[in-house]
């Protein structure tokens, strides 16, 4: 039992530290307005090794997406871990010929 308080424990600090990381009512994860298939589609350009120019359906998500948002993840540990490159997602904006964030 101990070790599942540990686990919620961890799962609520997390969440803290993500902070605009949500999961809705059917388990979407969203990450600054991006949906899960926004994300999916802008993986190949923001993963750690060998990013690609972004595609179309990424940059039509991330136009939806808050854009300034993506600045509290410059610095973060847990993007890599996922294979996200924290730098290379700062810079997709402006291949997409949208505003670049402003960190």
């Amino acid at each position: 039992m101990a070790l599942m308080g540990k686990v919620v424990l961890g799962v609520l600090v997390i969440a803290m530290f993500l902070g605009n990381i949500g999961v809705g009512p059917t388990m979407a994860f969203t990450l600054c307005g991006m949906t899960d298939e926004g994300i999916e589609a802008c993986r190949p350009s923001i993963r750690t090794d060998d990013p690609v120019d972004p595609s179309v359906d990424c940059c039509g998500a991330l136009s939806k997406a808050d854009i300034p948002c993506l600045c509290s993840y410059k610095n973060s540990v847990m993007l890599p871990s996922l294979g996200i490159d924290p730098n290379a997602a700062l810079q997709v904006p402006a291949k997409c010929n949208l505003p670049p964030p402003q960190c």
